[in-house]
């Protein structure tokens, strides 16, 4: 999968490239990751990327020639990807987004600067706008940057693992279990017996229940959109079977109790 960023600021991106999973994608040709300067696309002694906006206001705004060139010589190397503009008011990434864009040829990140772009980059190249979170930045490069490290984890082969993705946080709408790794006790707090026990399938049960138990407590506003499958909705109904055992137990220490509290 091809990525180009296109920024004032490449040399951020050599973080992304020279660390990591990413680095190791990329050394495998599994991935290649470039970033395009858009100064190198504008004209006069100082290329000037910004001005003034029209009607006044505070701050500046990204000129459309250079960020046009930019984006039309990232598109010349890689015809088939598509452009996405960073912007806090794109739709919200999320990693049912991130699998959506793992599936795509490629990806043409412009990474905007000041107040935003000159409106008329947005209706001529911009296939699409995304945002990370509702707040906002000092650039797009941050945001691009989470965006290729989420999108590029689910490149086949990149974390080695079939399954390592499939497991994460998100992906299920569940988020993941504990993990534990040595040693076995740590500052008198102990790995749970079960998972030194080698009983994978009761392990797998533990998971299950540990991430469902996770969720419910940290997400629960994921459990609303999750399709629950059989194994899921028995875990549920056990735990409000014992919840109503708890509270029916609280009627033996008084008619009163549940309303003093």
């Amino acid at each position: 999968m091809i990525f180009h960023a296109v920024t004032i600021f490449p040399d951020m991106f050599n973080m992304l490239r020279e660390h990591g999973i990413v680095r190791k994608a990329i050394e495998q040709d599994k991935i290649s990751v470039s970033a395009i300067n858009i100064r190198d696309f504008a004209e006069g002694k100082h290329k000037v990327t910004d001005d003034r906006p029209y009607g006044g206001g505070y701050g500046m705004v990204m000129k459309p020639e250079p960020l046009i060139r930019a984006i039309r010589y990232a598109k010349s190397l890689s015809p088939l990807s598509r452009t996405v503009l960073l912007s806090p008011q794109g739709i919200p990434f999320d990693q049912k987004k991130a699998y959506e864009l793992a599936s795509l040829n490629g990806l043409i990140l412009v990474c905007g600067r000041y107040e935003g772009v000159d409106e008329r980059v947005c209706s001529d190249l911009i296939d699409f706008e995304i945002s990370i979170g509702d707040y906002v930045l000092t650039g797009g490069e941050l945001p691009a940057m989470v965006m290729m490290d989420a999108v590029i984890r689910l490149i086949p082969g990149v974390l080695g693992g079939e399954g390592s993705s499939e497991n994460d946080s998100f992906s299920a709408y569940l988020l993941e279990h504990p993990h534990y790794t040595r040693p076995p006790v740590f500052e008198g707090e102990a790995v749970p017996d079960l998972l030194l026990s080698g009983n994978h399938k009761k392990i797998e049960e533990w998971r299950l229940e540990t991430s469902l138990i996770r969720t419910f407590l940290k997400r629960r506003d994921l459990l609303y959109n999750k399709k629950l499958r059989t194994n899921e909705i028995e875990i549920l109904k056990k735990w409000c079977l014992d919840i109503e055992k708890i509270i029916s137990a609280q009627s033996v220490h008084g008619a009163d109790t549940l309303s003093r509290d």
